[in-house]
Order: C-alpha cells, then structure tokens, then sequence
C-alpha cells in the first residue's frame, strides 16, 4: 500500500481568526471555502502538498495541550521570527538547534495549537 498525506484538520472556535492567522499572517493561500452539515470549513495550501483544513466547532474534540503540533519549512528562521514579531506573534519556544542542520521554533495560533517553523540546512 502506497500512502501520501491528504490534510491535518483542526477544530478552531473562530474561524475568522484562524484565517487571520495561517491565510493572511503565515501566508498559506486559500484552497477552497465551504459550508458541510451546517460546518464552515476551509482548505489551505497549494498544489501536492498536504493541506490544513480548519473547520468552525464550538466544542473542540482536540485539546491544544494533547501534544500535536503542525509544522512548517522556511527558508530563513531569523527573517521568520523578525517578520512574526512585527505582526505581534511572540515565539512561544525556540530557536532550538537539534543537530547542525536543523533549527526551529514554536508559535501559538489563535485556538493555543503549537505551530513549528523550521529551517534546514
């Protein structure tokens, strides 16, 4: 069996404000929007890769503080932490240095999921 990802979904409580985050601030674009059993949801990403679809619930199934995490390449950490500073999204933790070839750190979107920017090299 041959697998690829599809899409990581999240329960947000705004959606508008989830939006405002990983539309307009991280700067995925807009797939599609929609309406499903009374749900407004929202697909973002381009082409192959995998899509974040966010869907409007009032009650979330998935806690923030369960451990998942979504995560993000960029092509500079330093330009990245700069640029979120600048639109008011403080680093939660980070820059961490694993090996020679990786750093990364964590921000918070508006529903407290950890979202990881990462740059390899």
């Amino acid at each position: 069996m041959e697998l690829s990802l599809n899409w990581i979904t999240l329960r947000v409580r705004d959606l508008e404000a989830s939006l405002n985050f990983y539309h307009d601030i991280l700067g995925l674009p807009i797939e599609r929007r929609f309406e499903s059993r009374g749900k407004q949801i929202v697909m973002l990403g381009t082409g192959a890769q995998p899509k974040l679809e966010l869907i409007q619930t009032i009650d979330q199934t998935l806690k923030p503080e369960c451990g998942v995490s979504v995560g993000f390449e960029v092509k500079s950490l330093d330009e990245a932490i700069e640029y979120l500073k600048s639109r008011g999204i403080p680093v939660l933790r980070g820059p961490i240095t694993p090996n020679p070839h990786l750093r990364f750190f964590y921000i918070l979107d508006p529903d407290g999921f950890e979202v990881q920017l990462a740059e390899h090299s």
